[in-house]
């Protein structure tokens, strides 16, 4: 695992803020399971339908692959990639370790994603070394117990961490010292900068700045009356002024899923069968990450993409399928007669709160703990044995040639969603 700097010999106990950040993250969980594709070009999503790229390998972004790029458009540019169903199980499980790595160099840990987060290690330093030593100690540890890599980018600030780290993949690990920031952002094109899209950039060059230090040298006044308020804002980044500080992240406030049907849905039974799969798929990261759920709600976009949403409260916390599941036909059933057919179905679970010390309220119907305890169950045979490979009866595809099926039988867009943001690869 190379350091991969021109200013390698250079340290700086000012570099304190470090942005981590795994390569190809949901592509490089997948071939734990499959080594034989380590090196081919190796798509992580669904490969039929409306889907997106969730996450391309090193290999297949060689041919323009690039995630959230249609399927049928990446496969067009590496015909010859591998595409793999995603397992969002597996994503979570893999973050939720990577986040106890970092958390055990600091607690000073802001994370953005599931596989990235900045860190502030002004206060390891004493205990661990070196702002580059602890770096590479992190990258070390997540390669040795995770057996996936990550890129580091050190700084100190967040902005200019973020730019060290893409400029250090794949695997590897950039240091910028303070003194040498601004010199460092006048080599980068003006895209490098936060809030620099292709508009931005239009606009820009047709002012004749192309790069950050033609950002820099351009007067504020001007980039205000180009950009607005825009404007101030990459004229400071320019000179490498980013005041903001590490926030620790706070607790998931909700966690759901939600489906992208191939072709539009006005079939009851169809749209339960769905909630019935995004229900289980909800309960188990719940499960996972040990919390519970007071509230579910329910997501429906027509197919003029209009979008409605409901919420309800449960009677108890709850943390199983059938809970979830039973709120979230309810909130169906209560949308009365569709105006049009179903193009996207979600639900969400809120109002989280701890699992550990619980308490449920006393019934005499077993039913509730009985279904929790079947669910526990499924967790431990599908952690074991791989996603999927017990799945309630009515999930179950027909066989093959059969009429039917479910709406959800070769998928392109199916997100697990978090209060931290989007899933990242």
């Amino acid at each position: 695992m190379p350091v991969r700097s021109d200013l390698a010999g250079i340290e700086d106990a000012d570099c304190t803020i470090l942005h981590v950040d795994m390569d190809a993250f949901y592509v490089s969980v997948e071939l734990l399971s499959r080594p034989d594709l380590q090196g081919k070009a190796v798509i992580a999503g669904s490969p039929s339908g409306r889907s997106v790229v969730l996450s391309a390998s090193y290999e297949a972004r060689r041919f323009g692959v690039r995630s959230a790029m249609p399927m049928v458009n990446a496969l067009r540019l590496c015909p010859h990639a591998v595409v793999l169903e995603p397992h969002h199980h597996l994503y979570a499980e893999v973050s939720a370790s990577v986040m106890e790595i970092f958390g055990s160099v600091t607690p000073m840990v802001e994370q953005l994603s599931v596989d990235e987060a900045f860190l502030d290690v002004a206060g390891s330093i004493r205990r661990l070394g070196s702002p580059r030593t602890i770096g590479e100690l992190i990258r070390t540890m997540i390669h040795r117990e995770l057996g996936i890599t990550a890129s580091v980018g050190i700084a100190s600030t967040k902005f200019v961490a973020k730019i060290a780290s893409t400029r250090a993949k794949p695997d590897g690990l950039l240091l910028i010292p303070a003194a040498r920031t601004v010199e460092y952002l006048h080599t980068l094109p003006v895209s490098a900068l936060w809030g620099v899209g292709a508009k931005t950039q239009e606009v820009l060059a047709r002012l004749g700045i192309r790069t950050v230090e033609d950002v820099a040298r351009t007067p504020a006044s001007v980039l205000q009356r180009t950009l607005g308020a825009t404007g101030a804002h990459v004229h400071r980044l320019a000179w490498g002024q980013d005041p903001r500080p590490v926030t620790v992240s706070r607790q998931e406030k909700s966690i759901g899923a939600e489906e992208t049907f191939a072709s539009d849905v006005d079939d009851d039974d169809l749209l339960r069968a769905e909630l019935l799969r995004l229900s289980h798929r909800t309960a188990t990261r719940l499960r996972s990450a040990g919390l519970q759920t007071g509230g579910v709600s329910l997501k429906v976009r027509y197919a003029d993409f209009s979008t409605l949403t409901r919420s309800r409260r449960l009677p108890e916390p709850a943390d199983s399928a059938h809970a979830l599941y039973a709120a979230a036909c309810q909130l169906l059933e209560s949308l009365g007669e569709r105006p049009l057919s179903v193009r996207l179905i979600g639900i969400r679970a809120e109002r989280l709160e701890g699992a550990a010390g619980t308490s449920h309220q006393l019934t005499i119907d077993r039913q509730d703990d009985n279904w929790r305890l079947a669910e526990q169950v499924l967790d431990k045979v599908n952690g074991k044995f791989g996603a999927s490979m017990v799945l309630p009866a009515r999930l179950l595809k027909p066989p093959s040639g059969a009429r039917g099926g479910h709406p959800a039988d070769g998928q392109p867009k199916r997100r697990d969603t978090g209060g931290q943001g989007p899933a990242g690869g």
